[in-house]
């Protein structure tokens, strides 16, 4: 009978110590989940903070390539005036002149 309680109470504080192991791998599985966690939730930040970086600067390069563009669209149209009004002058300068 006393080697069965010695069996029983080594059974016992088998058990204990097998749910106070449990519990500590619980623990540290929690503990390893938040930081990966916190690690992903960094990393999704960082990914926001950067994209919305690149966006804010490829606005900032389409403005400046707008108005480049519109520059030279009117630096165009300002030279194609020009000709045309060139060509006005030298029509109107000619039939002025007699032939010769």
């Amino acid at each position: 009978m006393r080697n069965q309680e010695e069996q029983s109470l080594k059974e016992a504080k088998r058990l204990e110590k097998s749910k106070v192991e449990e519990a500590g791998r619980i623990a540290k599985e929690q503990v390893r989940k938040k930081a990966y966690l916190a690690r992903e939730e960094a990393i999704e930040k960082a990914s926001k903070a950067k994209e919305t970086k690149r966006t804010e600067k490829r606005a900032a390069e389409e403005i400046g390539q707008s108005a480049k563009e519109e520059a030279r669209r009117k630096a165009n149209l300002a030279r194609e005036q020009t000709i045309a009004e060139a060509q006005e002058v030298r029509k109107i300068k000619a039939k002025k002149q007699p032939p010769q």
